[in-house]
């Protein structure tokens, strides 16, 4: 790379004097990037509050109000200032203390450990560019359960060309942490990028605090032996647990403040829970143990500084509406009742595959216990030949991807859940007559 900005070297110096192992963290683009702080944006803050200002760049009426049409105007009751303007390339301030206040409510077990402030992004997917952007090297190493998000090989394989080291999900009814642990020992020290995706897509399984506390042993091992790790929390999901015995928490609550060699970044937003799924808003947020508040503004800068450079900001109505919906009287009453809505079909799902022990001579359901999907893997028939059955014969989609089949319970009427189950076991019966084998 060329010679660093001096802005870049500024935060690197910032963060170097504490915690140098998160330099090493940084892609050569992670190193390079910042935030502006001089040049237009800074000539823009000098001008903030004067009788005269024509340094904004946006249009605005002879009032001062931001220029817009009526027609746009009309279908959206809220204020102008809360639509039409750009929003900071961090994020809305209002909505950044909201969501950081919101993470300490909703994982206890960060009590006391500073964490940085939320740095918001254009929902998950763009939080996951932002971090391959600035973590992720060519031939860098991308850990992740065999069953994962097919969009990760998009964001990370396609777009940064790094690995992707895969190992079996589960082991029994449970996570297969020792195969986690044997992949991590493999190859030289250096970096680990690892997934933690809980509740996982695509088999709606989440952690045991058992095994949330397992993974943080193996991490910190990991850290021990002299690697750094960037942990991604992929907290798409989080909340939508419908089991007792399963950890309420994100694993990030373990992580957050484990060890200076292991930068946990949680990933989460409204998207899916508070089901706005358009409107993309999404949250990069830091934890790495003994952090000072000067390294975090740096990690929140570099992180800006990124977004900036590759969207400029995320959309301010979005933000606007979801940050007055998280301060609503009503919002916990509804979210809890479309909670229920999805834990209904789940129920509905488990007394299912009880009542139809026949259902197991064609398929076995993987563990699951949140979210959105749950597995199911066959037992002699090709996956992709029962999903062309169900569409052409059944009148019925689902997904297959790394040899399973994926069920959207989330998308699923409740009434129609016996019959996806009946036609699902009538196809799979019916392309095991055909002699098709899975691979």
């Amino acid at each position: 790379m060329s010679t660093l900005n001096p802005q870049a070297v500024d935060l690197n110096e910032i963060i170097e004097r504490t915690h140098p192992q998160i330099v090493e963290m940084f892609s050569q683009r992670g190193r390079g990037i910042f935030f502006p702080k001089k040049g237009i944006l800074a000539q823009a803050a000098d001008a903030k509050g004067k009788e005269i200002n024509a340094t904004i760049g946006i249009a605005l009426e002879d009032d001062g109000s931001p220029l817009r049409l009526g027609c746009i105007e009309d279908r959206i009751h809220m204020e102008p200032a809360d639509i039409f303007p750009y929003a900071p390339s961090y994020g809305r301030p209002d909505l950044r203390e909201t969501w950081r206040e919101m993470i300490y409510s909703k994982n206890p077990g960060l009590e006391g450990i500073d964490i940085s402030n939320p740095v918001v992004s254009s929902a998950l997917t763009h939080g996951l560019s932002i971090c391959g952007y600035l973590f992720a090297d060519e031939g860098d190493r991308f850990y992740t359960t065999d069953l994962f998000w097919g969009n990760y090989r998009l964001i990370f394989n396609n777009a940064y060309n790094i690995n992707l080291i895969t190992y079996p999900t589960f082991d029994g009814s449970g996570l297969n942490t020792a195969a986690l642990r044997e992949v991590l020992q493999q190859g030289p020290v250096g970096k680990r990028i690892v997934s933690l995706n809980f509740p996982n897509n695509p088999t709606g399984y989440t952690l045991s605090t058992a095994e949330a506390d397992e993974i943080t042993t193996i991490l910190v091992e990991c850290a021990e032996a002299g690697n750094v790790v960037v942990a991604l929390i992929d907290d798409a999901y989080f909340g939508l647990v419908y089991e007792d015995g399963v950890s309420k928490e994100s694993i990030f609550s373990n992580l957050a403040n484990a060890h200076d060699r292991i930068l946990a970044v949680k990933l989460d937003g409204a998207t899916k829970e508070d089901y706005a799924w358009g409107f993309r808003v999404g949250f990069i947020t830091y934890g790495i143990k003994d952090s000072t508040a000067e390294v975090y503004g740096a990690l929140e800068a570099k992180t800006a500084g990124a977004i900036r450079g590759n969207i400029s900001n995320s959309p301010n109505i979005s933000q606007s509406i979801i940050n007055q919906a998280y301060n609503s009287p009503d919002y916990a009453r509804q979210k809890q009742e479309k909670f229920a809505t999805l834990e209904k079909r789940y129920n509905k799902i488990k007394e299912i595959l009880s009542e139809h022990p026949e259902y197991a001579e064609a398929f076995t359901p993987l563990p699951f216990n949140s979210g959105y999907f749950m597995c199911l893997k066959t037992v002699t028939a090709d996956p992709e030949t029962v999903r062309q059955l169900l569409l052409n014969e059944y009148s019925t989609g689902i997904i297959v991807a790394n040899g399973v089949i994926r069920v959207a319970f989330s998308s699923t009427p409740f009434p129609d859940l016996e019959k996806l189950f009946d036609n699902i076991y009538q196809a799979t019966r019916q392309a095991g007559d055909l002699g098709t084998t899975t691979v």
